[in-house]
C-alpha cells in the first residue's frame, strides 16, 4: 500500500504532467472524456479542487466547505494552476499525519492521508483528459497506484449511499486485477445502493470457491488497465475481460461516473 509521502510524490509528478498536456493539447482544445469541456474548464476545475483541498488541510476545517468559484483569465490559468499545486503540496508537507479534519469518503485514513491519496487520483485522472484532449496516448500509472485507485472508487466512492449503481434485478459484478493478488472487489447491485468490498458479500449467488460469491459477471485485466477503465477513460479494451452477463459492465459505465 502507497505511503502517504508516496502519494504526494504521485501528487506532484501527475500536477505536473497535467499541466505541461494542458498546454500542450491548448486551452480551446475539446475534453473528449468530460463532454462540454473544452481544457481550460479543465484547469480551472483542478485548480478550484486543489486549492479546496488545501483548506482542509492547511487549517484543519472540520465541516463541508464547498469549493471556490474563482474567476481567472485565460492568460493567468497557467501560473495560477501551479501556484495552487504547489500551495497544496505545501500544506500536504507541513500537515501532522493525524491531521483532523473534514473528509467524505468511507475509511480510517486521517485527513493528510485521505487527501494526499484523493488528490492524487484526482489529478491522474484530469491528466489522463487532458492527454485525450491533445490526442496523446495515455501514460499508465504503476500497479500498485492503480490498485489503490480502483479501491477507492469501488469501496469509497462506491461504498456511500449515494451511488447511481443500481438496478431493479440484483446481480453481482466482480472486479478483478489479474496482476495484483489481493486486488478483487465484489459489488452487489440491487435496488438499494451497492455492497461492495474487497471480500465477497454474504448476498447475491451461490458460495464460490473459497468462500466468494460467485459472480454474474466479471471485468479482469491489468490493474493499470482496470483503473482507467472503471473511470471511464481512454484504455487498451483488448487488455480486459469480461464474462458473464454483459448488462452489469454496461451498467457500471453508465452509473459509476462521479
Amino acid at each position: 500500500m502507497k505511503s502517504t509521502d508516496e502519494f504526494c510524490e504521485a501528487l506532484t509528478r501527475e500536477g505536473e504532467l497535467f499541466l505541461g498536456t494542458a498546454l500542450r493539447a491548448g486551452l480551446a482544445a475539446e475534453v473528449p472524456t468530460c463532454p462540454g469541456w473544452r481544457v481550460r474548464d479543465l484547469v480551472r476545475h483542478l485548480g478550484h479542487v486543489h486549492r479546496w483541498a488545501t483548506g482542509f488541510v492547511a487549517d484543519g476545517l472540520q465541516r463541508f466547505v464547498p469549493p471556490g468559484e474563482e474567476a481567472v483569465p485565460d492568460g493567468e490559468l497557467a501560473d495560477w494552476y501551479a501556484s495552487g499545486h504547489r500551495a497544496l503540496l505545501a500544506a500536504l508537507a507541513k500537515a501532522p499525519e493525524d491531521l483532523e479534519c473534514w473528509t467524505f469518503l468511507p475509511g480510517p485514513a486521517t485527513g493528510r492521508r485521505f487527501w494526499a491519496r484523493r488528490q492524487a487520483h484526482e489529478t491522474a485522472i484530469h491528466r489522463m483528459d487532458a492527454q485525450a484532449a491533445a490526442g496523446e496516448a495515455i501514460s499508465p500509472v504503476d500497479a500498485e497506484f492503480a490498485e489503490d485507485g480502483i479501491d477507492e472508487l469501488v469501496t469509497g466512492f462506491h461504498g456511500r449511499p449515494r451511488s447511481r449503481v443500481r438496478r431493479e434485478r440484483p446481480g453481482v459484478l466482480r472486479i478483478r486485477a489479474s496482476d495484483r493478488a489481493e486486488a478483487d472487489w465484489t459489488v452487489a447491485v440491487s435496488a438499494a445502493p451497492p455492497r461492495v468490498g474487497r471480500t465477497a458479500p454474504e448476498a447475491g449467488g451461490a458460495p464460490a470457491a473459497g468462500g466468494r460469491v460467485a459472480a454474474d459477471c466479471e471485468i479482469s485485466g491489468p490493474a493499470a488497465v482496470l483503473y482507467p477503465a472503471l473511470w471511464n477513460r481512454p484504455h487498451d479494451r483488448a487488455a480486459l475481460t469480461v464474462r458473464g452477463e454483459r448488462e452489469l459492465a454496461d451498467l457500471w459505465a453508465s452509473a459509476a461516473a462521479v
